[in-house]
Protein backbone atom coordinates (compact mmCIF):
# COMPACT_ATOMS: atom_id res chain seq x y z
CA UNK A 1 0.00 0.00 0.00
CA UNK A 2 1.22 3.48 -0.82
CA UNK A 3 1.50 6.43 1.54
CA UNK A 4 -1.89 8.20 1.48
CA UNK A 5 -0.31 11.55 2.33
CA UNK A 6 2.08 11.25 -0.63
CA UNK A 7 -0.80 10.65 -3.02
CA UNK A 8 -2.80 13.53 -1.55
CA UNK A 9 0.10 15.98 -1.71
CA UNK A 10 1.71 14.77 -4.96
CA UNK A 11 -0.96 13.01 -7.05
CA UNK A 12 1.13 13.61 -10.16
CA UNK A 13 3.75 11.15 -8.81
CA UNK A 14 1.21 8.33 -8.71
CA UNK A 15 -0.33 9.39 -12.03
CA UNK A 16 3.08 9.10 -13.68
CA UNK A 17 3.69 5.71 -12.03
CA UNK A 18 0.33 4.33 -13.17
CA UNK A 19 1.06 5.46 -16.71
CA UNK A 20 4.50 3.81 -16.59
CA UNK A 21 2.95 0.57 -15.37
CA UNK A 22 0.22 0.75 -18.05
CA UNK A 23 -2.39 0.50 -15.30
CA UNK A 24 -6.07 1.06 -15.98
CA UNK A 25 -6.43 2.87 -12.64
CA UNK A 26 -7.04 6.62 -12.75
CA UNK A 27 -5.78 9.16 -10.24
CA UNK A 28 -8.95 11.15 -10.93
CA UNK A 29 -11.00 8.38 -9.30
CA UNK A 30 -8.91 8.74 -6.17
CA UNK A 31 -9.27 12.52 -6.16
CA UNK A 32 -13.06 12.22 -6.37
CA UNK A 33 -13.28 9.66 -3.54
CA UNK A 34 -10.81 11.51 -1.33
CA UNK A 35 -12.58 14.84 -1.89
CA UNK A 36 -15.84 13.24 -0.80
CA UNK A 37 -14.21 11.87 2.34
CA UNK A 38 -12.66 15.25 3.15
CA UNK A 39 -16.00 17.00 2.59
CA UNK A 40 -17.73 14.76 5.13
CA UNK A 41 -14.93 15.26 7.66
CA UNK A 42 -15.09 19.06 7.29
CA UNK A 43 -18.88 19.05 7.70
CA UNK A 44 -18.63 16.86 10.81
CA UNK A 45 -16.07 19.20 12.35
CA UNK A 46 -18.30 22.22 11.68
CA UNK A 47 -21.37 20.48 13.15
CA UNK A 48 -19.40 19.41 16.22
CA UNK A 49 -18.30 23.01 16.71
CA UNK A 50 -21.94 24.11 16.60
CA UNK A 51 -22.97 21.31 18.95
CA UNK A 52 -20.29 22.26 21.48
CA UNK A 53 -21.36 25.89 21.41
CA UNK A 54 -25.02 24.87 21.64
CA UNK A 55 -24.31 22.57 24.58
CA UNK A 56 -22.72 25.42 26.47
CA UNK A 57 -25.75 27.64 25.74
CA UNK A 58 -28.11 24.83 26.75
CA UNK A 59 -26.32 24.51 30.08
CA UNK A 60 -26.60 28.26 30.70
CA UNK A 61 -30.35 28.26 29.93
CA UNK A 62 -30.93 25.34 32.27
CA UNK A 63 -29.01 27.03 35.07
CA UNK A 64 -31.03 30.23 34.63
CA UNK A 65 -34.31 28.29 34.48
CA UNK A 66 -35.11 29.51 30.99
CA UNK A 67 -36.84 27.58 28.20
CA UNK A 68 -34.31 25.27 26.50
CA UNK A 69 -36.56 22.79 24.64
CA UNK A 70 -36.01 24.28 21.18
CA UNK A 71 -32.26 24.25 21.69
CA UNK A 72 -32.38 20.65 23.02
CA UNK A 73 -34.26 19.57 19.89
CA UNK A 74 -31.71 21.36 17.70
CA UNK A 75 -28.84 19.62 19.50
CA UNK A 76 -30.50 16.23 18.98
CA UNK A 77 -30.82 16.95 15.26
CA UNK A 78 -27.15 17.97 15.13
CA UNK A 79 -26.19 14.73 16.86
CA UNK A 80 -28.23 12.65 14.42
CA UNK A 81 -26.69 14.44 11.45
CA UNK A 82 -23.17 13.95 12.84
CA UNK A 83 -23.84 10.24 13.30
CA UNK A 84 -25.17 10.00 9.73
CA UNK A 85 -22.11 11.80 8.34
CA UNK A 86 -19.75 9.64 10.38
CA UNK A 87 -21.28 6.59 8.73
CA UNK A 88 -20.82 8.17 5.30
CA UNK A 89 -17.25 9.10 6.21
CA UNK A 90 -16.45 5.48 7.08
CA UNK A 91 -17.98 4.33 3.79
CA UNK A 92 -15.95 6.91 1.86
CA UNK A 93 -12.81 5.91 3.78
CA UNK A 94 -13.44 2.24 2.96
CA UNK A 95 -13.77 3.10 -0.74
CA UNK A 96 -10.44 4.97 -0.65
CA UNK A 97 -8.72 2.07 1.16
CA UNK A 98 -10.19 -0.47 -1.27
CA UNK A 99 -8.87 1.60 -4.18
CA UNK A 100 -5.45 1.90 -2.54
CA UNK A 101 -5.31 -1.89 -2.05
CA UNK A 102 -5.48 -2.27 -5.83
CA UNK A 103 -2.77 0.29 -6.62
CA UNK A 104 0.64 -1.16 -7.58
CA UNK A 105 3.90 0.06 -6.12
CA UNK A 106 5.65 3.07 -7.62
CA UNK A 107 8.65 1.97 -9.75
CA UNK A 108 12.05 3.19 -8.68
CA UNK A 109 13.62 5.85 -10.92
CA UNK A 110 16.25 3.32 -12.06
CA UNK A 111 13.64 0.96 -13.56
CA UNK A 112 13.49 1.12 -17.37
CA UNK A 113 10.24 2.21 -18.98
CA UNK A 114 8.50 -0.44 -21.03
CA UNK A 115 5.13 -1.98 -21.81
CA UNK A 116 5.84 -5.70 -21.27
CA UNK A 117 8.51 -8.43 -21.04
CA UNK A 118 9.80 -7.63 -24.53
CA UNK A 119 11.22 -4.38 -23.13
CA UNK A 120 13.08 -5.81 -20.14
CA UNK A 121 16.78 -4.96 -20.16
CA UNK A 122 19.49 -7.61 -20.10
CA UNK A 123 22.36 -6.74 -17.76
CA UNK A 124 24.74 -9.65 -18.22
CA UNK A 125 25.17 -13.30 -19.21
CA UNK A 126 27.09 -15.79 -17.13
CA UNK A 127 28.37 -19.24 -18.09
CA UNK A 128 28.75 -21.01 -21.41
CA UNK A 129 25.72 -22.32 -23.23
CA UNK A 130 26.42 -26.02 -23.93
CA UNK A 131 26.73 -27.31 -27.47
CA UNK A 132 25.61 -30.85 -28.34
CA UNK A 133 26.43 -33.19 -31.19
CA UNK A 134 22.89 -34.54 -30.87
CA UNK A 135 19.42 -33.00 -30.54
CA UNK A 136 18.94 -32.21 -26.84
CA UNK A 137 15.76 -33.55 -25.28
CA UNK A 138 13.37 -31.57 -23.06
CA UNK A 139 13.56 -32.39 -19.36
CA UNK A 140 10.13 -34.00 -19.22
CA UNK A 141 11.18 -36.57 -21.82
CA UNK A 142 14.52 -37.17 -20.11
CA UNK A 143 12.82 -37.57 -16.75
CA UNK A 144 10.27 -40.00 -18.15
CA UNK A 145 12.91 -42.12 -19.93
CA UNK A 146 14.97 -42.31 -16.76
CA UNK A 147 11.79 -43.12 -14.79
CA UNK A 148 12.32 -40.32 -12.26
CA UNK A 149 9.47 -38.03 -13.31
CA UNK A 150 5.99 -39.51 -13.64
CA UNK A 151 3.44 -37.05 -14.96
CA UNK A 152 0.84 -39.68 -15.91
CA UNK A 153 0.46 -41.10 -12.43
CA UNK A 154 0.43 -37.58 -10.98
CA UNK A 155 -2.43 -36.69 -13.35
CA UNK A 156 -4.39 -39.70 -12.12
CA UNK A 157 -3.76 -38.68 -8.52
CA UNK A 158 -4.36 -34.95 -8.78
CA UNK A 159 -4.85 -33.69 -12.34
CA UNK A 160 -2.65 -31.75 -14.72
CA UNK A 161 0.42 -29.74 -13.67
CA UNK A 162 1.51 -32.13 -10.94
CA UNK A 163 4.39 -34.60 -10.91
CA UNK A 164 5.42 -37.67 -8.95
CA UNK A 165 9.21 -37.67 -8.38
CA UNK A 166 10.78 -41.10 -7.89
CA UNK A 167 14.20 -42.37 -6.88
CA UNK A 168 16.96 -40.14 -8.20
CA UNK A 169 14.52 -37.29 -8.96
CA UNK A 170 13.16 -37.26 -5.41
CA UNK A 171 16.70 -37.36 -4.03
CA UNK A 172 17.80 -34.57 -6.38
CA UNK A 173 14.94 -32.38 -5.18
CA UNK A 174 15.98 -33.02 -1.57
CA UNK A 175 19.65 -32.48 -2.39
CA UNK A 176 18.95 -29.12 -3.99
CA UNK A 177 16.85 -27.99 -1.03
CA UNK A 178 19.64 -28.90 1.40
CA UNK A 179 22.31 -27.32 -0.80
CA UNK A 180 20.38 -24.05 -1.12
CA UNK A 181 19.65 -23.87 2.61
CA UNK A 182 23.22 -24.69 3.57
CA UNK A 183 24.62 -21.93 1.36
CA UNK A 184 22.08 -19.38 2.57
CA UNK A 185 22.44 -20.16 6.27
CA UNK A 186 26.13 -21.06 6.54
CA UNK A 187 27.53 -18.54 4.06
CA UNK A 188 24.95 -15.80 3.36
CA UNK A 189 23.76 -15.08 6.90
CA UNK A 190 20.10 -16.06 6.61
CA UNK A 191 18.12 -17.52 9.52
CA UNK A 192 16.33 -20.72 8.53
CA UNK A 193 12.59 -20.86 9.23
CA UNK A 194 9.95 -23.55 8.86
CA UNK A 195 6.74 -21.50 8.56
CA UNK A 196 3.14 -22.68 8.17
CA UNK A 197 2.07 -23.53 4.63
CA UNK A 198 -1.48 -22.39 5.46
CA UNK A 199 -2.07 -18.72 6.27
CA UNK A 200 -5.01 -16.45 6.94
CA UNK A 201 -6.50 -13.63 4.91
CA UNK A 202 -4.64 -10.92 6.82
CA UNK A 203 -1.30 -12.56 6.06
CA UNK A 204 -2.09 -12.81 2.34
CA UNK A 205 -3.19 -9.16 2.37
CA UNK A 206 0.03 -8.07 4.06
CA UNK A 207 2.21 -9.16 1.14
CA UNK A 208 -0.23 -8.10 -1.58
CA UNK A 209 -1.71 -11.41 -2.78
CA UNK A 210 -5.11 -10.24 -1.54
CA UNK A 211 -7.43 -8.81 -2.57
CA UNK A 212 -6.15 -8.40 -6.13
CA UNK A 213 -4.84 -11.91 -6.91
CA UNK A 214 -7.26 -14.22 -5.13
CA UNK A 215 -7.97 -16.25 -8.27
CA UNK A 216 -4.30 -17.32 -8.37
CA UNK A 217 -4.50 -18.83 -4.87
CA UNK A 218 -5.67 -22.18 -3.55
CA UNK A 219 -8.34 -21.31 -1.01
CA UNK A 220 -9.25 -23.72 1.79
CA UNK A 221 -12.12 -23.13 4.19
CA UNK A 222 -13.18 -19.54 4.70
CA UNK A 223 -10.27 -17.23 5.46
CA UNK A 224 -7.43 -19.75 4.96
CA UNK A 225 -5.14 -20.23 1.97
CA UNK A 226 -2.24 -22.42 0.85
CA UNK A 227 0.87 -20.27 0.44
CA UNK A 228 2.04 -19.48 -3.13
CA UNK A 229 5.56 -18.81 -1.80
CA UNK A 230 7.32 -18.65 1.56
CA UNK A 231 7.57 -14.88 1.00
CA UNK A 232 4.07 -14.65 2.46
CA UNK A 233 4.66 -16.10 5.95
CA UNK A 234 8.29 -14.91 6.16
CA UNK A 235 7.44 -11.27 5.43
CA UNK A 236 4.53 -11.38 7.88
CA UNK A 237 6.69 -12.78 10.70
CA UNK A 238 7.02 -9.19 11.95
CA UNK A 239 3.53 -7.92 11.10
CA UNK A 240 2.36 -5.29 13.61
CA UNK A 241 5.81 -5.22 15.23
CA UNK A 242 8.43 -2.52 15.76
CA UNK A 243 11.99 -3.70 15.15
CA UNK A 244 15.07 -2.03 16.56
CA UNK A 245 17.30 -0.24 14.07
CA UNK A 246 20.20 -2.51 14.99
CA UNK A 247 18.07 -5.52 13.95
CA UNK A 248 18.33 -4.42 10.31
CA UNK A 249 18.97 -5.98 7.94
CA UNK A 250 17.19 -9.11 9.15
CA UNK A 251 17.34 -12.08 6.77
CA UNK A 252 15.23 -15.23 6.64
CA UNK A 253 15.15 -18.27 4.37
CA UNK A 254 12.72 -21.16 4.15
CA UNK A 255 12.10 -24.23 2.02
CA UNK A 256 8.37 -24.79 1.61
CA UNK A 257 5.88 -26.34 -0.73
CA UNK A 258 4.27 -23.65 -2.88
CA UNK A 259 0.77 -23.82 -4.33
CA UNK A 260 -0.48 -21.79 -7.30
CA UNK A 261 -3.68 -22.19 -9.27
CA UNK A 262 -2.08 -20.56 -12.35
CA UNK A 263 -5.52 -19.20 -13.23
CA UNK A 264 -4.17 -16.82 -15.86
CA UNK A 265 -1.81 -19.24 -17.58
CA UNK A 266 -4.13 -21.48 -19.57
CA UNK A 267 -2.18 -23.22 -22.33
CA UNK A 268 1.24 -22.03 -21.09
CA UNK A 269 3.99 -24.49 -20.14
CA UNK A 270 1.58 -27.39 -19.86
CA UNK A 271 4.44 -29.92 -20.03
CA UNK A 272 7.27 -30.38 -17.61
CA UNK A 273 8.31 -28.68 -14.41
CA UNK A 274 8.18 -25.02 -15.40
CA UNK A 275 4.65 -24.10 -14.31
CA UNK A 276 3.29 -26.47 -11.65
CA UNK A 277 0.40 -26.23 -9.20
CA UNK A 278 2.67 -27.56 -6.43
CA UNK A 279 6.45 -27.20 -6.19
CA UNK A 280 9.24 -26.73 -3.66
CA UNK A 281 11.04 -23.43 -3.43
CA UNK A 282 13.69 -21.97 -1.17
CA UNK A 283 12.84 -18.33 -0.53
CA UNK A 284 14.92 -15.41 0.73
CA UNK A 285 13.35 -12.47 2.60
CA UNK A 286 15.09 -9.40 3.97
CA UNK A 287 13.92 -6.56 6.22
CA UNK A 288 16.08 -3.53 5.50
CA UNK A 289 16.65 0.06 6.55
CA UNK A 290 15.14 2.41 3.91
CA UNK A 291 18.58 3.92 3.25
CA UNK A 292 20.07 0.47 2.54
CA UNK A 293 17.34 -1.50 0.76
CA UNK A 294 18.63 -1.15 -2.80
CA UNK A 295 22.05 -2.28 -1.64
CA UNK A 296 20.32 -5.25 0.00
CA UNK A 297 18.62 -6.01 -3.33
CA UNK A 298 22.03 -6.31 -4.98
CA UNK A 299 23.24 -8.62 -2.18
CA UNK A 300 20.15 -10.83 -2.41
CA UNK A 301 20.45 -11.10 -6.18
CA UNK A 302 24.11 -12.11 -5.84
CA UNK A 303 23.03 -14.81 -3.38
CA UNK A 304 20.77 -16.32 -6.07
CA UNK A 305 23.42 -15.88 -8.78
CA UNK A 306 25.95 -17.70 -6.61
CA UNK A 307 23.72 -20.79 -6.53
CA UNK A 308 23.41 -20.91 -10.31
CA UNK A 309 27.13 -20.46 -10.79
CA UNK A 310 27.99 -23.22 -8.32
CA UNK A 311 25.55 -25.47 -10.15
CA UNK A 312 27.41 -24.62 -13.39
CA UNK A 313 24.21 -23.43 -15.06
CA UNK A 314 24.39 -20.71 -17.74
CA UNK A 315 22.04 -17.82 -17.00
CA UNK A 316 21.38 -14.19 -17.69
CA UNK A 317 20.33 -11.33 -15.41
CA UNK A 318 17.70 -8.84 -16.50
CA UNK A 319 16.00 -5.87 -14.90
CA UNK A 320 12.27 -5.82 -15.42
CA UNK A 321 10.70 -2.80 -17.09
CA UNK A 322 7.81 -0.85 -15.55
CA UNK A 323 5.20 -2.79 -17.51
CA UNK A 324 6.42 -6.24 -16.43
CA UNK A 325 7.16 -5.76 -12.73
CA UNK A 326 5.17 -7.51 -10.03
CA UNK A 327 2.38 -5.69 -8.21
CA UNK A 328 4.31 -4.95 -5.02
CA UNK A 329 7.76 -4.38 -6.44
CA UNK A 330 9.64 -1.10 -6.84
CA UNK A 331 12.49 -2.84 -8.68
CA UNK A 332 13.00 -6.44 -9.77
CA UNK A 333 15.88 -8.46 -11.17
CA UNK A 334 15.04 -11.72 -12.90
CA UNK A 335 17.57 -14.50 -13.37
CA UNK A 336 16.86 -16.67 -16.40
CA UNK A 337 18.52 -20.06 -16.82
CA UNK A 338 19.35 -21.57 -20.23
CA UNK A 339 17.18 -24.51 -21.30
CA UNK A 340 18.81 -26.19 -24.35
CA UNK A 341 15.71 -28.05 -25.57
CA UNK A 342 13.74 -24.79 -25.74
CA UNK A 343 16.79 -22.88 -26.98
CA UNK A 344 15.95 -19.99 -24.70
CA UNK A 345 16.43 -18.55 -21.22
CA UNK A 346 13.60 -19.10 -18.71
CA UNK A 347 13.01 -17.38 -15.38
CA UNK A 348 14.35 -19.28 -12.38
CA UNK A 349 14.66 -16.49 -9.80
CA UNK A 350 13.03 -13.14 -9.22
CA UNK A 351 14.52 -10.74 -6.64
CA UNK A 352 12.50 -7.68 -5.69
CA UNK A 353 12.70 -4.63 -3.46
CA UNK A 354 9.17 -3.75 -2.35
CA UNK A 355 10.44 -0.73 -0.32
CA UNK A 356 7.68 0.14 2.24
CA UNK A 357 4.76 -1.16 0.14
CA UNK A 358 4.29 -4.45 2.04
CA UNK A 359 5.41 -2.97 5.35
CA UNK A 360 2.53 -0.46 5.24
CA UNK A 361 0.02 -3.23 4.57
CA UNK A 362 1.42 -5.48 7.32
CA UNK A 363 2.39 -2.60 9.66
CA UNK A 364 6.06 -3.54 10.02
CA UNK A 365 8.10 -0.67 11.46
CA UNK A 366 11.44 0.04 13.11
CA UNK A 367 12.63 2.57 15.64
CA UNK A 368 15.63 4.66 14.52
CA UNK A 369 17.85 5.90 17.31
CA UNK A 370 16.63 9.35 18.28
CA UNK A 371 13.86 9.37 15.68
CA UNK A 372 10.24 8.45 15.08
CA UNK A 373 9.18 4.95 14.15
CA UNK A 374 8.95 4.41 10.40
CA UNK A 375 8.27 1.56 8.00
CA UNK A 376 10.97 -0.95 7.10
CA UNK A 377 11.68 -1.96 3.52
CA UNK A 378 10.99 -5.58 2.58
CA UNK A 379 12.73 -7.64 -0.10
CA UNK A 380 12.12 -11.14 -1.40
CA UNK A 381 13.81 -13.48 -3.84
CA UNK A 382 13.80 -17.06 -5.08
CA UNK A 383 16.83 -18.96 -3.96
CA UNK A 384 15.84 -21.24 -5.79
CA UNK A 385 12.82 -23.32 -6.90
CA UNK A 386 13.86 -26.98 -7.06
CA UNK A 387 11.65 -27.97 -10.01
CA UNK A 388 12.96 -25.43 -12.49
CA UNK A 389 16.50 -26.06 -11.25
CA UNK A 390 16.10 -29.79 -11.86
CA UNK A 391 14.82 -29.05 -15.37
CA UNK A 392 17.91 -26.92 -16.06
CA UNK A 393 20.33 -29.49 -14.59
CA UNK A 394 18.80 -32.28 -16.68
CA UNK A 395 18.75 -30.37 -19.97
CA UNK A 396 22.22 -28.85 -19.62
CA UNK A 397 23.83 -32.01 -18.25
CA UNK A 398 22.31 -34.55 -20.65
CA UNK A 399 24.68 -36.88 -22.53
CA UNK A 400 24.36 -38.68 -25.84
CA UNK A 401 23.95 -42.05 -24.05
CA UNK A 402 20.90 -40.75 -22.17
CA UNK A 403 22.59 -40.19 -18.82
CA UNK A 404 22.76 -36.83 -17.04
CA UNK A 405 25.96 -35.47 -15.50
CA UNK A 406 25.34 -33.74 -12.17
CA UNK A 407 27.01 -30.48 -11.07
CA UNK A 408 30.03 -31.14 -8.85
CA UNK A 409 28.51 -29.11 -6.01
CA UNK A 410 25.67 -31.60 -5.71
CA UNK A 411 27.73 -34.80 -5.67
CA UNK A 412 28.16 -34.78 -1.84
CA UNK A 413 24.42 -34.17 -1.43
CA UNK A 414 23.67 -37.09 -3.78
CA UNK A 415 25.70 -39.60 -1.81
CA UNK A 416 28.62 -39.48 -4.26
CA UNK A 417 26.44 -39.95 -7.35
CA UNK A 418 28.03 -38.09 -10.27
CA UNK A 419 25.53 -38.94 -13.00
CA UNK A 420 21.92 -40.02 -13.32
CA UNK A 421 21.54 -43.39 -14.98
CA UNK A 422 18.57 -45.68 -15.56
CA UNK A 423 17.45 -47.44 -12.37
CA UNK A 424 15.82 -50.84 -12.83
CA UNK A 425 14.03 -50.50 -9.50
CA UNK A 426 11.92 -47.62 -10.74
CA UNK A 427 8.54 -48.30 -12.31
Amino acid sequence: MLDLKLIQKQPEVLAKALEARHSALSIDDFKTMDAERRKYIAEIEELKRKRNAGSQEYGRLKREGKDSEDLRSELEQLGARIKELEGKTEEAKARVEEWLMGVPNIPDASVPLGKDETENVEIRRVGTVPSFDFEPLPHWELGTRLKGLDFERAARLSGSRFVVSLGWAARLDRALTNFFLDVHTLEDGYIEVIPPAIVNKETMTGTGQLPKFEEDLFKLREGLYLIPTAEVPLTNLHANEVLAEEDLPRCYTAATPCFRSEAGSAGKDTRGLIRMHQFTKVEMVRFAHPDDSFNQLEIMTKNACNLLERLELPYRQIVLCTGDMGFGSAKTYDLEVWLPAQKTYREISSCSNCIDFQARRANIRFKPKGGKTCFVHTLNGSGLPTGRTIAAIMENGQQKDGTIVLPKALVPYMGGMEAIEPDSRLI
